[in-house]
């Protein structure tokens, strides 16, 4: 079990603004009380303004659970991956004025009926955002993977009201928000107070934006949320010959101009990514045990014009031809030509 970043910081109210921790209890050598220590962590890290409901024992007693959790201000996103089951029992009827959304990877996340809502599991491959007035009761299959995002309802009930907003987890504006979650879990140790506020900004715009179904592609807080979506997605697709700008905008639903646009303020250019991505996995082909590819097939697999091409742009890349690459870092290894 290991507690990874500890943050924290305060806004201008007094108020603890930023905040997080990672425990792994899925590693084989994970020491006992993994519950309490998530538990422990949690009401330190991520406050009292995000109530853990009350867990059932076989719970607490078998918490195999990998979880990532960060607090941005009035927001926290939570990243778990639990081989064994969750269940609460009893949840206090305290009201709770959030909108949470949950987003499944694998696996599935029940969430009992309440008097404004029906009983709902959000499959893999979905998300579900909804207000939070009276909390339910929760079961989390085994080996369910998942994001949770829980947010200020002032902001989002008037979006939603107490309707539920569901849809695939592939959505534009659903990998936009992912993909800002997720550089917020990694990059929040090092934000300056003025990052914190533009993180939480972006959080919320983003959002809106899965509440409303659509986002404004010209707001600029989006950009390198929108940018990583696009790396993200472009990192699916490397050996797509379909690979392109049009091909990205259109499954983010935004004009490639908006796409080229997120992608200049990173300082490069969306196909210069793409390049450097297909010679970076071309480069790990080079050096994999028994592997006995050659220069011809490596340009052909990441879709470059020709050998000749592929060479230049890796020796212009890694200062080093494929074939000298390939020798140098596998003395015993033979690479066809």
């Amino acid at each position: 079990m290991k507690r990874i970043g500890y943050m924290s910081n305060i806004d201008p109210l007094g108020r603890e603004s930023r905040g997080g921790f990672s425990l792994d209890a899925v590693r084989p050598d994970a020491p006992l009380g993994a519950f309490d220590s998530f538990r422990r962590e949690w009401e330190a890290q991520i406050g009292d303004g995000f109530r853990l409901p009350t867990f059932n024992t076989a719970t607490k007693g078998d918490f195999r659970v990998k979880t990532r959790a960060t607090r941005v201000r009035d927001v926290a996103i939570t990243d778990v991956l639990s081989v064994s089951p969750i269940q609460t029992s009893g949840t206090a009827v305290e009201v709770e004025d959030q909108v949470r959304i949950w987003v499944m990877g694998r696996g599935g996340w029940t969430l009992d009926g309440t008097r404004k809502h029906g009983q709902h599991t959000v499959t893999a491959g979905s998300f579900l955002l909804r207000h939070i007035g009276q909390p339910s009761d929760f079961d989390v299959a085994p080996h369910t993977e998942g994001k949770i995002v829980v947010l200020p309802a002032d902001l989002l009930k008037p979006l939603i009201d107490d309707q539920s907003v569901t849809g695939p987890a592939d959505a534009a504006e659903m990998r936009l928000l992912i993909a800002h979650a997720n550089t917020v879990h990694s990059t929040m140790n090092g934000l300056s107070p003025a990052g914190v506020h533009a993180a939480h900004a972006t959080l919320i715009e983003l959002a809106k934006a899965v509440a409303k179904s659509g986002f404004d592609d010209v707001e600029p807080r989006i950009a390198p949320a929108l940018a990583q979506a696009a790396r993200d997605l472009a990192n699916s697709r490397l050996a797509d010959p379909e690979l392109s700008p049009a091909m990205l905008a259109r499954e983010l639903h935004v004009s490639v101009r908006t796409l080229q646009r997120a992608f200049a303020m990173t300082g490069e250019s969306i196909m210069s990514y793409v390049r450097s991505r297909r010679l970076e996995e071309a480069r790990f082909a080079l050096t994999a045990p028994a592997s006995a590819v050659s220069i011809s097939e490596l340009a052909a697999y990441w879709q470059f014009s020709d050998r000749s091409h592929f060479i230049r742009a890796f020796k212009k890349q890694y200062g080093q031809t494929p074939t000298d690459y390939a020798r140098s870092n596998e003395p015993n290894r033979h690479t066809t030509q």
